[in-house]
């Protein structure tokens, strides 16, 4: 069983590294102006699925996605990065669980795309993140729950960049000194690019919720958008396309390295 776990958690550390070179990748074509816009992970799953065999990548991605979301909610509920029970542990593992429902949510679109492949076109992510924002605001307290997403989604951001600033990713992988030398600027890159790119969007939600319009949400890639139109905001994007690129790399130096220790609770 644990190496069974060991596999399945190695094989979504590479699946996510390989969906943040593809969000890296349009993010700096569209900071350079050689594709449309920028797009988020589910937009780049359905480029993917228009490429030859893009369904066999797509199916992968899928299970690979499965695997890291389990392993997320396996180190969430049993501490199998033995963090402990301090605050700080617990927000940690909070995290964790929070994504292993993204992960998850985002790995049944995968396959919710595989029955589509026949009818694949480009998806409005701005329609769909203008629907999803009118479906809270019309709930009780609608904007109050709009305006803690944005906050989560703050927070989420504040703490990549502080993770990429301030963490010894080495702690995380075993490898020698030298590799690990090498590779951890990449997840320091890569932590305080994600954590940016999370901002526009986290300003954007919570406007929604404070002007109570479904207008005024932006979906990530609509998000990052808006910060090309601002002053040297091209330069802005280019930086964090570059950084998320380098995240994706380290996705892919995780998924060889990475300690993995699944809990005994599930194990024999």
């Amino acid at each position: 069983m644990s190496k069974a776990i060991e596999l399945a958690s190695r094989l979504g550390y590479a699946a996510r590294g390989l969906v943040y070179l593809g969000l890296g990748s349009i993010v700096l074509l569209a900071a350079l102006d050689l594709t449309p816009r920028a797009q988020g992970a589910k937009g780049v799953l359905r480029a993917w699925a228009e490429w030859p065999l893009g369904g066999a990548l797509i199916g992968g991605i899928g299970v690979g996605l499965a695997g890291f979301a389990a392993w997320r909610v396996l180190q969430a509920v049993f501490d199998a990065d033995r963090h402990g029970r301090s605050p700080k542990a617990w927000a940690v593992r909070a995290g964790q669980a929070i994504s292993g429902l993204v992960y998850g949510g985002l790995a049944f679109s995968a396959f919710e795309l595989l029955d589509e492949l026949e009818d694949v076109g480009e998806v409005d992510e701005e329609q769909t993140i203008h629907q999803t924002a009118g479906t809270i605001l019309d709930l009780p307290y609608g904007d109050t729950l709009l305006i803690a997403a944005g906050l989560v989604v703050l927070a989420f951001g504040i703490g990549n960049v502080i993770q990429g600033v301030m963490q010894d990713f080495s702690k995380r992988l075993d490898c020698d000194a030298e590799t690990c030398r090498r590779v951890v600027p990449l997840a320091k890159a890569g932590y305080a690019a994600r954590g940016l790119a999370s901002l526009p969007l986290a300003v954007f939600l919570v406007l929604a919720g404070l002007k109570a319009r479904a207008g005024e949400a932006r979906s990530w890639g609509g998000a990052l958008q808006a910060l090309e139109g601002q002053p040297f905001g091209s330069w802005a994007l280019c930086l964090v396309a570059a950084g998320l690129i380098a995240f994706g790399l380290f996705g892919l130096v995780e998924a060889r390295y990475r300690r993995i220790r699944p809990p005994p609770e599930v194990t024999p």
